[in-house]
């Protein structure tokens, strides 16, 4: 080991989860080609109920899923005894058993939904252009909902892993959690399974021509509500946990829904991306577009802020509050200069790589695979940059979650002032508004008349 190396960090529980979330990707992206990498009985299911995989090969995948499980455990078991006995799942204290069954039920629906979005819709694969990025997107859902609900539920998200994890204990109660927890899973699956096919309705509809399938506007609202709700969920339950990991969680949570959803609404899930995309013109997103767009995403604030605050007034850490406040020892104009520019940054890597033209009409491949990792890497480096000045919410939506959460519980300190959010919601607003001014004069191609004979007229 080089010498000076700090060996406390060596094996930190803190990496687990991200270490989980990177198996996950790496065995997807290897046995993907051969059998799906379904790896997980719920995503098997929610496959199933989609229409992309028939019920028999679930059964088997059921079968070898849960069994390699089970072989799991008890090889840790073989090399870990005795302290493989604490290996289980169950509610973690001070959270009951419905706690750890809502957030079981949720990170489930969101692994299945972002395979089912990734994996197996036909217009994220179309056969002569299939995307590279469906494993990404599902490991690093394990490190959203695996730092965001680690310690209330255990996050298992995966009948394989919660009964691997609890028949080698030899527990009789032990094993009883985690058929409930199976129970749980189930309920996640079937609900990606409906979301799917409510925001996907393209993949049932054999007489449109999917290349050219645009949804409707309802349609687009409800995939903003959704992917804005994970995000704020992540954020608040990190925040609530006072995980150190909280920036990293987000990302992953931003990534994930991004590139399941950015095909259906462009995957804003953010105010002011919404602002700078509707600023930035070539009808991408109109003003009216825009408006309803700004509602579905603060209305899935509000909803996730309350959710927030239900698990906080439960939590090891109820009385504290969420502060949605500059860090101590800054102002508030300090603050919002750093939420302004990051949340500039954010939006404007969102305009120079999700909504540019350069690939359309590409014999190679449609659309750029790293548009959602760059634009879900803004916010760990915002997160971890300014987490201490401002908070590093860098969107209006994460704002008003935490500010609804506060205002609900705040334990036995007084709820942030709603003064704060205004402000805050206007410094990210204004870097939004920012980013689109900055892209217009980076991108002068985009605004350049795409037919010839316009082209020498103007």
């Amino acid at each position: 080991m080089p010498k000076g190396f700090d060996q406390s960090l060596v094996g930190h529980p803190i990496f687990g989860v991200t270490a989980i979330g990177c198996v996950l990707m790496v065995m997807i992206y290897a046995t993907g080609p051969i059998s799906g990498g379904n790896l997980n009985p719920s995503v098997s299911l929610s496959l199933a109920v989609c229409g992309k995989l028939n019920f028999g090969q679930m059964l088997g995948y059921w079968f070898v899923q849960i069994g390699g499980g089970i072989a799991a455990g008890f090889c840790v078991k073989a090399l870990f005894a005795p302290a493989a006995s604490v290996l289980n799942v169950s509610p973690i204290a001070p959270y009951a058993w419905f706690h750890a069954l809502v957030l079981e039920v949720v990170y489930t629906f969101m692994i299945c939904f972002v395979v089912n979005s990734c994996a197996a819709s036909l217009r994220n694969n179309n056969p002569d252009d299939k995307n590279q990025f469906y494993a990404l997107a599902i490991g690093f859902v394990i490190i959203a909902g695996g730092y965001a609900a680690g310690n209330i539920s255990g996050a298992a998200f995966n009948q394989a892993v919660s009964l691997g994890l609890d028949i080698q204990t030899g527990s009789v109660a032990m094993i009883g959690w985690g058929f409930a927890w199976c129970g749980f899973q189930v309920i996640g699956a079937l609900l990606a399974a409906v979301v799917f096919q409510t925001l996907r309705p393209e993949d049932y509809m054999d007489t449109i021509p999917r290349a050219n399938y645009t949804p409707d506007l309802l349609t687009r609202c409800i995939s903003e509500f959704v992917g804005v709700f994970m995000l704020v969920l992540t954020v608040g339950l990190n925040l609530i946990m006072a995980s150190a990991a909280t920036a990293w969680s987000a990302a992953a949570a931003l990534m994930c829904m991004i590139y399941s959803l950015g095909d259906v609404s462009g995957g804003h899930f953010n105010p002011a991306v919404t602002l700078a995309v509707v600023c930035s013109g070539r009808e991408k997103c109109s003003f009216v577009h825009g408006f309803f767009y700004f509602v579905s995403q603060m209305l899935a604030g509000v909803c996730a802020g309350c959710l927030v605050s239900w698990f906080h007034a439960c939590g090891p850490n109820k009385n504290t509050t969420l502060m949605l406040a500059p860090g101590r020892g800054y102002t508030i104009y300090a603050a919002g200069f750093a939420e302004l520019f990051f949340t500039f940054v954010l939006a404007y890597v969102v305009l120079a790589t999700a909504t540019v033209s350069e690939f359309a009409g590409s014999q190679k491949t449609r659309s750029n695979f790293y548009f959602a990792l760059c634009i879900g890497s803004c916010v760990t480096v915002g997160g971890f940059a300014i987490g201490a000045i401002s908070g590093g919410e860098l969107n209006p939506a994460v704002s008003l979650g935490i500010q609804m959460s506060s205002a609900l519980h705040h334990g036995s300190m007084a709820p942030a002032m709603f003064e704060n959010f205004i402000l805050f919601g206007l410094w990210e607003l204004a870097g939004g508004l920012l980013a689109a001014v900055a892209f217009h004069i980076t991108h002068a191609k985009e605004y350049m008349p795409s037919d010839p004979a316009k082209l020498m007229s103007a």
